[in-house]
């Protein structure tokens, strides 16, 4: 029978479930907020909060009844110097257990414990649907702000129109100057003629009809009788 047996097992030896839970412990006080299985959370609580009452004497035998239970200075320091001040004259209920769900693999509940001055941990939230942002429409053409104008301004305006209308007329009686003395000089100037190439007549040679030579036939003839005879 289960007579006067306090806190869980924890499937360990009592060597080994002290270990773990002052581990765990060590671990909070440092970190204010871990996660692990919700057995060992609940295990720790009852380990850690007598162990937080107990500082708040902040007194030298409070200090080394903390410290044969948490080996780390660091947290032991944290402990009387911190955590202390923030509690105040909470009356317990130190810390918080919050259940994640089932770890993945072995399926085991999961959670996570802090401490209640420090961080306050909720469920985490259920992902809600981000509302569109509707902008409203602006018309692409958008009238631009008139600008008052000044009399002052509207006679400057005037001046400088007149003064640009002058020298625009200045420049044209110019060009059409210089245009009229460039036709009168080419006027004036006569075209030259191109000198003609001069065509010699050059001697005809020419070309006498010489006599043609009679071929002695008559003669043969009379040669040629006389030698007969």
């Amino acid at each position: 029978m289960r007579h006067r047996v306090k806190g869980k097992n924890l499937s360990r030896t009592a060597s080994h479930r002290l270990a773990t839970l002052r581990a765990l412990s060590t671990a909070l006080l440092k970190h204010k907020k871990i996660t692990t299985t919700v057995t060992k959370a609940k295990a720790a609580r009852s380990f850690v909060e007598p162990l937080i009452t107990k500082a708040k004497e902040n007194s030298v035998h409070a200090r080394r009844y903390v410290g044969r239970q948490i080996k780390d200075k660091d947290a032991v320091n944290n402990l009387f110097n911190e955590i202390i001040e923030k509690i105040g004259e909470r009356p317990g209920g130190y810390t918080r257990i919050v259940k994640l769900g089932s770890r993945a693999g072995d399926a085991a509940e999961m959670a996570i414990i802090e401490l209640v001055d420090y961080n306050k941990v909720a469920a985490p939230p259920k992902k809600t649907k981000k509302a569109k942002k509707t902008t409203p429409k602006v018309d692409k053409e958008v009238e631009a702000p008139k600008e008052e104008i000044k009399e002052e301004d509207i006679q400057d305006a005037e001046v400088v129109e007149e003064k640009v209308d002058d020298v625009e007329e200045a420049v044209e009686e110019k060009k059409e100057e210089s245009t009229e003395e460039v036709k009168a000089e080419v006027k004036e100037e006569p075209a030259a003629e191109e000198p003609k190439a001069e065509v010699k007549d050059e001697p005809k040679t020419e070309v006498k009809k010489e006599p043609k030579a009679e071929a002695p036939k008559a003669e043969e003839k009379k040669d040629n009788k006389e030698e007969k005879k």
